[in-house]
Order: C-alpha cells, then structure tokens, then sequence
C-alpha cells in the first residue's frame, strides 16, 4: 500500500478496527480538517474502545502493516490506567495516538454515541461529531490554555455553524466549564 498520503494510514487504521470490532472515533486535528478548515497535522488521534483481550489481535494487525514502531507494554498500560499508546508509521513517519475511551465519564459516552461517519478514500471512517470536537477543544483549551485549540473552535464554527446542534453544545458546554468561552466565540 502507497502511504504516501496520510489518509491511507488512517483508513488502513480503520479498517483494522472494522475489522476487529473495536469501537472508535476519530477527534483532534483530521477531525477538524473534516468539520473545519483544512490545516497542518502531524498525528492522527483516534479514541478507542479497547480492551486487554483486543492487544494481542491489534499487534498482529499493526505488525502487518509493515515498518512501524508501538509498543505492546504500552498498550497494556493505556487499557489499564485508560491513557494513551502510540504507533508511528515508518514509511511516513506520522503518528497514531490511540486514546483509551474512558466509558464511565458521560460525555465520552455522549460523544462516542454521536460519532458520524465519512467516506475517506472511498472507506467509512468515523469521526467525532463537530460539536463534540467543539467542546473537546473547549476542554483542552481550559485544560492547557492552548490558543491553537480555539483557533481550531473558530474554524469549525465558521465552517460547520449551519449544521450543529446548538442546544447540546451549549449544554455541554457549561457541564464542562466551558460555556462563557463558547458563547464568546460563537459572538464572533
């Protein structure tokens, strides 16, 4: 497979996890060339539904992917402390953050519920929904004060605004902490 086009990487991904029946979503920022303006990415992030019985069929199918670099420690230990592991693909050299779906905090459950799906090369992949995407830049934007994070609230507002569902955004909004920013954003 060509992969020279980080999109391959991602649908060969997503295939992957079609195929093993491991519930995911796509978020940060491919999600936001998806649902905002297209902009520079150097990872592709990816929430999943993964459990310590997936780890041995998920190696066998990242090993087949060819030259790459992850982990199986680290894969063990995102499952048990539900944080995060890596593959970095040796032919393009991007990234693969695989984020541990926390299924007990109610907006991841929101969230992954809502996810919608989009053809990519042709392949159904899925990604977060543009409001989800909204509240969790709202949310790392508190968390870290990264202004690249509400650049990235804007661009989806400006390019997604006619589609979302305003109520939910606003209501998860203040359930996180986040509704004066979004209300001042949305302003704009």
């Amino acid at each position: 497979m060509d992969r020279s086009d980080p999109r391959q990487l991602l649908v060969a991904i997503a295939k992957i996890l079609k195929r093993l029946r491991i519930p995911y979503l796509v978020s940060g920022g491919i999600a936001v060339l998806i649902w905002g303006r297209p902009r520079f990415t150097a990872d592709i992030d990816i929430v999943v539904e993964l459990k310590s019985a997936d780890i041995p069929r998920l190696t066998k199918e990242l090993q087949k992917l060819g030259e790459g670099y992850f982990d199986e420690e680290m894969m063990s230990e995102a499952v048990r402390t539900s944080g995060e592991f890596n593959f970095i693909d040796g032919v393009t050299g991007v990234k693969v953050d695989f984020w541990m779906w926390r299924g007990s905090d109610p907006f991841d459950f929101s969230r992954f519920g809502r996810r919608v799906g989009r053809k990519i090369l042709g392949e159904t992949v899925y990604f977060t929904s543009p409001e989800d995407l909204i509240l969790i830049k709202l949310k790392w934007h508190r968390l870290s004060g990264s202004s690249k994070q509400l650049e990235d609230v804007e661009s989806i507002l400006k390019f997604s605004k006619r589609m979302l569902d305003v109520q939910y955004l606003k209501k998860w909004a203040d359930k996180l902490g986040c509704g004066e920013t979004l209300r001042s954003l949305m302003k704009k």
